[in-house]
């Protein structure tokens, strides 16, 4: 191998991490390239877990599954030689006069045919007016359009919560990013029914076990991937990355690329720049359990549970109708849970700080099979308006790059594109280029996140570029000055 090839960290083997190592991997002539992950095995959040009982049971845990529009993420899979298993998603959300799914018509649907006719005609603004209602959350623009706290907290909340895992949080949601959901090809689950408010049940697909999937791409990437090694420093001067691992060892490199959350990348860095600072600062992280277990007594009491049929749930509290639960029926999506006479669900505690009304010690405890805590974080509003547009003038500052699914929406295909994406920036091949979907999709982001085009020349990413560059210069600027008026009068 030449001598000068230039040194590369990357920091985190989850799916942004990974997805960088392969496609810098593929020019050994170029990159001397090296993973450090703090965790005994890569994949980050996507795990495999035993589940404990009669069969010998394993299930993916953290992630699931996905939609046919993670084309990057599909062709990633294919080059290693994996594949996925379809899955039609069938939703049961609320319980008794509050039950509605996307496969039947329930009274609750009957009740509020008016808001949910109406509530297209909303979506269609908002999208319109996309630049104003970034800064909007969704709660906001109901209530201002009038629509009652029942299809609020009954259809629209529970419906974001399930399309971005946002929980607790859901009422703040952008509403631009919630209009984007039903409106955006390339981001769409459902179709908007302006009758029955959902009624498809889309393809999706369930991964194989992702424990053994990460395994085998991290070891045929060739490049150096070193599992349990912790960074716990990283100081940047004289155009070179000085990073200490937790053993005392220092090594130094040309490029560093952050593949872990923002939390860890502001704990171990010693010279954040101020836009750093505010950038990553405003990731908000929650703390959730996810408690795996067997207890039907358990979700029929919460949930209209048809076991054959349903995979995810969500119910809205009681006694404090922004707060979600969610629940899902693993033997209904991964395929190999199907073929057993064993029903294993996963029910997810959310935001600890509000444990004072979750139900996880009415479940039977000799039916708790797994129990993981999660530090999660939380796109809501404020992430879209004060993190998201920071990210490109971000990228590339000091040798220092970013990637990760919270660069822009918490999904598994984002981390892939991200991962994709730093590495391009730093001269490697886009990989998928004959796929024209997974090609679209880099591109934008690669246009939102890094704010550059994939081929810079006569063509209209180019022209995009270069008219966005002082559209988001304003935007950012305007940003910055709204979220310290916001600390000011003690908003944020």
């Amino acid at each position: 191998m030449p001598t000068n090839r230039k040194q590369v960290l990357i920091v985190g083997a989850g799916a942004s991490g990974i997805a960088a190592a392969y496609a810098l991997g593929k020019l050994p002539e170029k990159f001397d390239v090296h993973v450090w992950e703090k965790c005994g095995q890569a994949g980050g959040v996507a795990t495999t877990e035993k589940i404990e009982g009669p069969g010998d049971l394993i299930m993916n845990d953290g992630v699931q599954g996905g939609c046919p529009t993670y084309r990057n993420t599909l062709n990633l899979m294919a080059e290693f030689g994996y594949s996925t298993t379809p899955v039609h998603m069938m939703i049961s959300f609320g319980k008794g006069q509050t039950a509605w799914t996307n496969y039947s018509k329930t009274p609750l649907i009957d009740k509020l045919k008016d808001e949910i006719k109406r509530f297209g005609g909303t979506l269609r603004l908002i999208n319109k007016l996309e630049f104003f209602f970034i800064f909007v959350p969704i709660s906001q623009v109901l209530k201002w359009f009038g629509y009652s706290k029942q299809f609020c907290y009954e259809m629209v909340f529970p419906l974001t919560a399930l399309f971005f895992g946002t929980g607790n949080q859901t009422p703040n949601v952008s509403a631009a990013i919630v209009a984007r959901v039903f409106l955006d090809d390339d981001l769409r689950l459902f179709d908007y029914d302006s009758e029955c408010f959902l009624s498809q049940s889309p393809e999706m697909f369930a991964f194989p076990p992702l424990k053994h999937m990460y395994e085998t791409i991290s070891s045929k990437l060739g490049v150096d991937v070193d599992l349990r090694r912790e960074v716990t420093s990283v100081i940047r001067k004289e155009d070179k990355v000085f990073v200490l691992d937790a053993l005392g060892n220092e090594k130094v490199f040309d490029e560093i690329i952050f593949a872990c959350d923002a939390e860890t990348v502001l704990k171990v860095l010693k010279d954040p720049t101020y836009l750093e600072r505010k950038a990553l600062g405003n990731v908000h992280y929650y703390n959730d359990v996810t408690v795996t277990h067997e207890d039907d007594e358990y979700m029929e009491k919460h949930y209209e549970l048809h076991k054959d049929v349903d995979q995810y749930f969500i119910r809205t509290d009681p006694t404090d109708q922004s707060k979600l639960e969610m629940s899902f029926n693993l033997s209904n999506y991964q395929p190999q849970l199907k073929s057993t006479d064993r029903y294993i669900y996963q029910t997810i505690f959310l935001d600890d700080s509000t444990k004072n009304i979750w139900t996880m010690n009415e479940i039977n405890q000799g039916k708790i099979r797994f129990t993981r805590w999660w530090r999660q974080f939380s796109h809501t509003w404020r992430h879209f308006a004060f993190t998201v547009p920071l990210m490109r003038y971000l990228q590339g500052e000091k040798h220092t790059w970013f990637c990760g699914s919270y660069t822009l929406i918490n999904t598994h295909e984002i981390a892939i594109i991200s991962g994709l994406a730093a590495a391009f920036r730093l001269g490697a091949s886009y990989p998928f280029p004959n796929d024209k979907l997974a090609r679209k999709q880099f591109e934008q982001y690669l246009l939102v996140i890094h704010g550059k085009p994939a081929k810079l020349g006569c063509n209209l990413a180019t022209l995009k570029s270069f008219a966005l560059a002082p559209f988001m210069m304003i935007f950012v600027g305007f940003a910055l000055l709204f979220q310290f008026f916001l600390r000011l009068f003690g908003k944020d």
